[in-house]
């Protein structure tokens, strides 16, 4: 098991690299968000150990709060969901036009990209929530503006947000069936869920 989140996350980049290599048009985009999402990995010490202690390479995150796994990880999941939806429902992007972005709610764009990070900095200063808590609430609330923001991609964000869904039920579930004690080894479950076990 001291491998398990390692050899994960080396899963999620080979599924990526697969998407990358059998999809030529999604591959700009897939790189370019994916060096953005890989950024979230300096989060980690946010969530450890208040959220989980994951094995990891070197004993990293148990020594520093970070580890190699979690960029490996965020680049991965962050190229393949940013293409997920048209990988599953094939669609070509259409930029908005000039004047569809003088529209009240598209001048909201630029917010709603730091919502997510308003929200979760202003929950963890005023609540005594766990940083799992304020990073779900601050999502589900950037979702929220962006549906405001952009009405006509609601069945698209909805879907989306199913379908990563999905994905991730399957990732989690197959890392349990090879590890079934994963989450009580690493998760901190009595702070998280008030279970002791």
């Amino acid at each position: 098991m001291k491998y398990a989140w390692f050899i994960w996350s080396l899963i999620a980049l080979v599924f990526w690299g697969f998407v990358f290599w059998r999809k030529p048009g999604f591959r700009r985009e897939m790189r370019k968000i994916s060096w953005y999402t890989m950024l979230f990995g300096f989060t980690e010490p946010l969530f450890v150990p208040e959220y989980w202690a994951p094995p990891s390479l070197f004993d990293l995150a148990e020594r520093t709060g970070f580890d190699i796994e979690s960029f490996v990880f965020s680049f991965a999941i962050g190229g393949v969901g940013v293409v997920l939806y048209r990988l599953v429902f094939p669609a070509n992007l259409v930029a908005l036009q000039a004047h569809e972005k003088q529209h009240e709610q598209h001048r909201l764009h630029r917010f709603i990209l730091f919502l997510p990070v308003a929200v979760f900095l202003g929950l963890a200063f005023l609540t005594g929530l766990n940083p799992i808590y304020h990073g779900v609430i601050a999502l589900f609330l950037g979702a929220l503006a962006t549906l405001y923001c952009r009405p006509d991609l609601k069945s698209k964000i909805w879907i989306g947000g199913l379908l990563f869904l999905g994905l991730y039920a399957v990732y989690f579930g197959s890392l349990l069936l090879v590890f079934p004690q994963f989450v009580d080894s690493h998760w901190n479950l009595a702070v998280l869920t008030g279970i002791t076990g």
